[in-house]
């Protein structure tokens, strides 16, 4: 099976898919951007499954329910901060997505919607992070092919752009 890849402009917290990722904080216990919109649209239940979780590592991933989302399931990621690029932040930001692509996989999911992880307030350079992503995911589904599409989702006109640009201008081959 050949994985479809899509860049969408939407809001990740109303698509039909199996996962959408949180780009979440290290204690899993919502905040803003995207983390906060998840959790409010998911409903309480999610703050209490995320308590049991015990939090997450930088880099690392973990899966709830997805509860009152329209998705079956949240996959929570905690994104590098940016500090300038010399504290292992590309690296992170790979794992981030490797880690989500694995749990996915490992759960037998189709189709999940990754937001524009570590660009908003941990302030990653949104252009590196694009091509981290597009980079990371194209690499994954060369030796894994069962999910059927992953969809990268921007929240803006220009971040969908950007991706766009990316992509056209890339040789990821997507």
């Amino acid at each position: 099976m050949k994985t479809k890849i899509e860049i969408i402009k939407a809001d990740i917290t109303t698509l039909k898919v199996d996962a959408i990722v949180n780009a979440a904080n290290n204690l899993l216990l919502g905040d803003g951007g995207v983390d906060g919109a998840i959790h409010k649209a998911a409903g309480s239940m999610l703050l209490t499954e995320c308590r049991s979780l015990n939090g997450c590592a930088t880099g690392e991933a973990k899966i709830t329910k997805g509860y009152d989302l329209p998705a079956k399931f949240v996959i929570h990621t905690v994104g590098p901060i940016w500090q300038g690029g010399n504290n292992n932040e590309e690296q992170l930001l790979r794992s981030c997505y490797e880690n989500c692509l694995r749990i996915a996989v490992q759960n037998k999911l189709r189709s999940i919607a990754f937001p524009a992880i570590s660009t908003g307030v941990y302030r990653f350079p949104k252009e590196l992070a694009a091509k981290i992503a597009l980079e990371t995911i194209n690499k994954f589904i060369r030796d894994e092919d069962s999910l059927e599409k992953i969809i990268l989702t921007c929240f803006s006109e220009k971040s969908y752009e950007l991706y766009v640009e990316i992509l056209t201008d890339s040789q990821i081959g997507i």
